[in-house]
């Protein structure tokens, strides 16, 4: 027979009401998502201006940092490869990925502008910025906005719930119901997931043959 001191039995005590918390907190994120009409159309509206801009010809630009980074190369990868079934790959980029463009823009301009140089060498008319950021006042990802509203771009930003300095700069915002950037992020990939998908039907639908 195994012998636990006896002080490991409140230790998983502890651990086992942690993550019962977590999981009712994301549960409770998720309801008031599911819940949010307003959400559901801009998701709508994100839909139409990004089928509209790769309809036209034009592309889709993903930004953001750590883990939005992470979100930005996820969701091209979705759209330029695939998401739910096979159809010809959809003109996404994420500007996250290219470790010579990067380290040469922070080096050259500094670290804010890693993004926007980067939306004024390849962003045009009728492109989409997806803007990710979770407090929503992240320089870098703000900078990349006002460069792609200076060149005509559309801007769909994810952020937290208050939008932060990013709001008043996106042409619509996914602001999750919370303020703990797991629960943003968790919001974040789920919409970002049905937008892929929205998109993917909408431009290739499966039963198009």
């Amino acid at each position: 027979r195994t012998l636990h001191p006896a002080g490991s039995h409140c230790l998983e005590g502890a651990m086992n009401a942690y993550i019962d918390n977590e999981f009712a907190k994301a549960l409770a994120n998720m309801q008031a998502m599911a819940g949010d009409a307003a959400l559901h159309a801009d998701l709508l509206r994100a839909v139409d201006l990004c089928e509209r801009a790769l309809r036209g010809g034009r592309k889709l630009l993903f930004a953001g940092n750590g883990g939005s980074a992470a979100d930005a190369q996820h969701w091209a990868g979705e759209l330029v490869s695939r998401f739910y079934y096979d159809r010809p790959g959809l003109a996404a980029i994420a500007l996250t990925t290219d470790s010579s463009i990067l380290t040469a823009i922070g080096n050259d301009y500094g670290y804010d502008y890693v993004f926007a140089r980067q939306v004024e060498a390849l962003g045009q008319a009728g492109d989409v910025l997806v803007a990710i950021s979770t407090s929503g006042n992240s320089p870098n990802v703000l900078r990349a906005a006002d460069v792609a509203r200076a060149r005509g771009m559309q801007v769909v930003a994810f952020t937290g719930r208050s939008g932060g300095k990013l709001l008043p700069m996106s042409d619509l915002c996914f602001r999750m119901p919370s303020d703990e950037t797991p629960r943003i992020q968790e919001g974040h990939e789920f919409v970002g997931h049905l937008l892929c998908a929205l998109i993917e039907a909408g431009l290739y639908p499966r039963d198009a043959g």
